[in-house]
């Protein structure tokens, strides 16, 4: 839905560049239109951006989440990495109740928080990049920079804001 806001766990510098430098190379360029992201919420209504922004800022100025990237999801046509974290999963309960009646199908069907590295592609080709990500050592700490505001562009966002978390 063209217009409708975004709510992002915003990762780590090290992280960004791990997952986005994954997403580059496995991602389908010609639908590669955001960088690797950890949404939180994917389509809040535009009307609600000012309470958005104030509990986004209000949040950020508590502590760091902890959170790990778990495992690997298979997609079918992709690969994601499962993110696991009860901070994450806390903030996103607190928004749910404070956004209730204003949440989408999908965002009030629940959460399965991942980073897609790949999607849209063949199963054979998500397979195989599935047997090869298994190799790599996990579980492995997650970096949760902030919390992100964006707005959706008919494909690629718009990013209004980002709030930084501010406690230890």
């Amino acid at each position: 839905m063209a217009g409708a806001l975004i709510v992002t766990a915003e990762l780590g510098r090290d992280d960004f560049a791990w997952l986005n430098g994954l997403r580059a190379m496995h991602y389908p360029t010609e639908r590669n239109r955001v960088p690797a992201h950890l949404t939180i919420f994917h389509a809040l209504p535009p009307s609600a951006e000012p309470e958005i922004r104030s509990r986004l800022a209000g949040l950020a100025a508590g502590r760091r989440p902890v959170a790990r990237v778990d495992g690997l999801m298979d997609l079918g046509g992709g690969v994601a990495f499962r993110v696991v974290s009860d901070d994450l999963d806390s903030i996103r309960r607190e928004l749910s109740a404070d956004f209730h009646g204003l949440l989408s199908a999908q965002d009030a069907a629940g959460w399965r928080p991942h980073v897609t590295v790949q999607n849209k592609v063949t199963p054979k080709a998500a397979r195989e990049l599935l047997s090869s990500l298994q190799k790599m050592p996990l579980p492995r700490a997650l970096a949760i920079a902030g919390l992100g505001l964006h707005r959706y562009r008919d494909g690629p966002w718009e990013t209004l804001a980002v709030y930084p978390f501010r406690g230890g």
